[in-house]
């Protein structure tokens, strides 16, 4: 079987004490995509079951939050008190998120303040993409995968540490 999707990166750039710019690529045939159409932005729920993009950043008090965001613009955040326990709403303001579609390519670019959250963005964190094509199967992309089933919750997804911002030109994973 071949999958439509022949490559799926992240580039993370940190742009203040807790700022970031976000890019995601998917490369291949993306016309054998299923892609939300775009629409006004919007925090929405369960953007994780079709096409979207995620963020993880862990939180000190063992915590952790979850952020989607979809090709349609459309966002949302959650905090969760422990390993998919104690989910709500998390406090945040809303990211710009733009995408942007060619035959063999989607990127999605997204800027976020997580201030309301972290004080800094020296913590660890798991960048990962759902990925749905048209007859309805996904596929699914993390830094890192620590079982044989994915689960982007789990801690050792987290696995890019990063700094606090100094200036220079960013993460690139």
């Amino acid at each position: 079987m071949c999958l439509p999707v022949t490559g799926c990166g992240a580039k993370l750039t940190l742009i203040g004490p807790t700022a970031l710019a976000l890019e995601y690529v998917v490369r291949g045939d993306i016309g054998a995509l299923k892609i939300p159409a775009a629409t006004v932005a919007a925090q929405c729920d369960n953007l994780w079951q079709a096409t979207c993009f995620e963020l993880f950043v862990a939180l000190d008090d063992g915590g952790y939050a979850e952020y989607n965001f979809a090709p349609s613009s459309c966002w949302a955040a959650y905090r969760f008190d422990d390993y998919r326990t104690g989910i709500r709403a998390a406090a945040s303001a809303a990211p710009v998120v733009e995408a942007m579609l060619t035959k063999h390519r989607l990127g999605v670019s997204v800027q976020l303040d997580l201030g309301a959250l972290v004080p800094d963005l020296n913590r660890r964190i798991g960048l990962s993409a759902v990925i749905e094509q048209q007859d309805g199967s996904k596929s699914w992309w993390a830094l890192q995968h620590p079982s044989e089933k994915p689960d982007f919750h789990h801690r050792d997804c987290f696995a890019l540490q990063l700094g606090a911002a100094n200036g220079r030109d960013g993460n690139s994973l």
